[in-house]
């Protein structure tokens, strides 16, 4: 079964030993239509603004104005049209988080892959770049995988985490360990077990 979450950001835990927290609010969602293939097209809240098609799909499914995102979500056996329920999440152990890492933009090889670069010195001329990358005569050409400067970050991550506690009545996930991405970053949470 999944969720829409939303980071809050992370903490600890107070007590012997303090094991660091991620906050994840669980975003308020409708099923609009439950599908014979265990999924469900569900309906959510989005900053952003809609237009005629999404318009349409509210009229559609009889959705307020403030649902104006449109997802497909894996739900429970018997999950019926309406608020989905969140109580699944308050026996869940363990669970898959998935939602973007933090872009870094385009970065060198010792930011990206974490190579050593060369000596500080003056005169040296290596310093981060990232060296020889071809063969000689055979195969003569730049093999594929090889590490090089490019996009670095900005992607679907995705970690498996102990749940710590749910707080059902606000919808707070409190999982252990560190969730890629931003505070604000919205993804999906899958129950494990």
């Amino acid at each position: 079964m999944e969720f829409i979450v939303e980071k809050i950001g992370m903490s600890r835990t107070v007590g012997v030993p303090s094991v660091p927290v991620t906050l994840l609010k669980v975003v308020e969602t409708k099923v609009c239509e439950v599908r014979e293939d265990g999924k469900a097209l569900v309906s959510y809240h989005s900053g952003k603004k809609i237009n005629k098609a999404i318009e349409g799909q509210q009229k559609k499914y009889d959705v307020s104005k403030e649902f104006n995102r449109f997802k497909t979500i894996e739900v429970a056996e018997g999950t019926e049209a309406g608020d989905l329920s969140l109580a699944p999440l308050a026996e869940a152990q363990v669970v898959k988080t998935s939602l973007n890492s933090k872009g870094r933009g385009f970065s060198g090889v010792i930011k990206r892959h974490g190579f050593a670069g060369g000596p500080k010195s003056h005169g040296s001329r290596f310093h981060r770049a990232p060296g020889s990358i071809g063969m000689c005569e055979w195969p003569g050409r730049v093999q594929p995988g090889q590490k090089m400067p490019g996009q670095y970050g900005n992607k679907i991550v995705t970690v498996k985490n102990d749940v710590i506690s749910f707080d059902e009545e606000n919808g707070i996930l409190v999982l252990k360990g560190a969730v890629p991405g931003h505070k604000g970053a919205r993804g999906m949470v899958r129950i494990v077990k």
